[in-house]
């Protein structure tokens, strides 16, 4: 096998990680000794043990003088395992391949010096840009301390994303809602808006084999989310947060009662600020957002500049109608140039739909500072 091959594996094993470890990175890692695979490992769950201290746990003969293949530089630091370019060192690796930088300033290059130091052969840069496509949220989360945010948007051909009637479901197919559940897995937190929660009272869990509930997060300005809904009823087995500016105290003590925990944060022409309220997911150590809000909310959120990414379902269904509902509300942009600006997409098929996925670029300073 290449140096590549082995990497390919150890990015394998790190999926393995996906909805357990946020918010620490997905890591594998391959030992490799005289051309056979002697341990494997992945970092399996936050404070646990990260991917190299299982893969030298779980080797089947001396790693003396054997090859490690990692996806991300170890760590140097203390926290809450030792540092793992200590354990490297101590199992006598002879050579460390690693495929992403570690942006963390704990880290940050620190790792493969103090493996050098130690004499051994680091050589970087192997399959980066698969290695990096594992950690866009790590990589986003531990250098600004703010939420990565996923934009989901499931709409008809013609862009809507309602019947003029309000109907939604289903817009999307199986497969596209079994790969929203997959992404509910990946991210620490789904956030709605109240209206969404007025109109379909949904229960935001994630329906994968293997699930990891998603922390739900509700943008409630005015504290109107109704006692009796599923959020409320079932908040003490999955963590629900309610984001308000203008708290009713009496509403908020029955609401805590039932297991809701109450965010007051200040509003911003008339809602609640998402900027403000990402600084206060990001200090909760929630490094990730799916947004699966209203054109309200979507709007709201472009506008407020915290959307990194976006996935957009296209169905192969129209609906028309002038008072059907699309995607993103609000006033809109009035000139072309103000447009919120996107990568290329990345486009694939999940069974009669298509998913689009776009990276969210720097949109011009047209809207003033948020």
């Amino acid at each position: 096998m290449t140096h590549e091959e082995y990497m390919q594996r150890a990015i394998t094993l790190a999926e393995n990680g996906i909805g357990f470890v946020n918010p620490n990175p997905l890591v594998g890692a391959v030992i490799v000794k005289d051309g056979r695979i002697i341990g494997e490992g992945w970092h399996h769950a936050y404070g646990e043990a990260h991917a190299e201290r299982n893969a030298l746990a779980a080797c089947t003969e001396d790693p003396t003088g054997a090859d490690l293949y990692v996806t991300l530089e170890p760590c140097c630091h203390e926290g809450k395992n030792p540092p793992c370019t200590q354990a490297v060192i101590e199992a006598g690796i002879r050579r460390v391949f690693v495929g992403s930088d570690d942006p963390n300033p704990l880290v940050n290059g620190g790792g493969t010096q103090a493996l050098r130091d130690a004499g051994i052969e680091v050589v970087t840069g192997v399959c980066k840009a698969e290695c990096d496509a594992l950690n866009p949220i790590f990589f986003h989360y531990i250098t600004t301390k703010m939420p990565y945010v996923l934009m989901k948007i499931a709409m008809t051909a013609d862009g809507k994303t309602a019947t003029r009637a309000g109907y939604s479901k289903w817009i999307t197919g199986e497969e596209a809602r079994a790969r929203v559940h997959e992404t509910r897995k990946r991210l620490a937190a789904i956030m709605i808006g109240i209206g969404t929660v007025l109109a379909d009272d949904p229960t935001l869990t994630c329906r994968t084999e293997n699930p990891s509930n998603p922390v739900r997060v509700i943008c409630d300005t005015n504290l109107q989310i109704p006692l009796d809904c599923k959020l409320v009823r079932t908040a003490h087995e999955v963590p629900t947060y309610v984001a308000a500016s203008r708290v009713d105290k009496r509403k908020a003590e029955h609401l805590e009662k039932s297991g809701v925990h109450i965010l007051e944060v200040p509003s911003e022409d008339g809602h609640v600020n998402l900027r403000s309220l990402m600084r206060k997911l990001g200090a909760l150590g929630l490094d990730s957002v799916l947004l699966e809000g209203g054109a309200a909310l979507h709007e709201a959120a472009l506008r407020a500049g915290i959307v990194q990414r976006l996935h957009v379902y296209i169905a192969p269904k129209i609906f028309g109608g002038v008072s059907a509902k699309s995607a993103v509300g609000g006033l809109g942009v009035s000139e072309v140039e103000e447009a919120y600006r996107l990568s290329m997409p990345e486009i694939s098929r999940c069974g009669e739909d298509v998913l689009l996925r776009f990276d969210v670029l720097e949109a011009p300073d047209v809207h003033g500072d948020h």
